[in-house]
């Protein structure tokens, strides 16, 4: 991931079988992964997932993914406000509202968001979308667990070059 280099400060992943499932879902719903929903969609999904949970890990990784994708740096930066933007699609506002509510676990207002997402998506498209969320919510939680934390020397060392 670029220069940045991190350390696992409470266990390694790979001591079980986890990180080999996590990676197997990463396969499949993964940003490398091939999708009927559309890519910066998918991207944008990932990103909120680690700004909502917040993993340093992915938000390191799906910002530099996003950008690389093709998604506007403004766009990237403007993410944490989308429900205050017009630079997202009304299909786009509708699956970041699902992704916040399934995230976030808001069950008093899941069914009605859910309801709007059915207005632009069907359902498999719903149900791929509920996976790469899924998916994020994993992995920000597996990075969460093992304690990955950016090394102190990166920052450092990337001020310097």
């Amino acid at each position: 991931m670029n220069n940045v280099a991190f350390e696992n400060t409470r266990f390694d992943p790979d001591v079980s079988s986890f990180h080999g499932l996590a990676k197997a879902m990463a396969d499949e719903f993964g940003y490398r992964a091939s999708l009927v929903i559309d890519r910066r969609l998918a991207n944008i999904l990932r990103l909120r997932v680690a700004q909502l949970n917040p993993c340093s890990y992915c938000l390191i990784l799906h910002n530099r993914v996003a950008i690389e994708s093709g998604i506007d740096p403004v766009v990237v930066a403007h993410l944490q406000s989308w429900q205050h933007s017009a630079m997202f699609t009304a299909e786009e506002a509708a699956a970041l509202s699902y992704c916040e509510a399934l995230t976030l676990f808001d069950h008093g207002d899941f069914d009605r968001v859910h309801r709007r997402l059915l207005q632009y998506f069907n359902e498999a498209e719903v149900a791929e979308i509920a996976a790469v969320v899924i998916n994020m919510n994993v992995w920000t939680r597996l990075k969460l667990a093992q304690g990955a934390i950016p090394s102190a020397g990166t920052a450092q060392a990337e001020s310097q070059a």
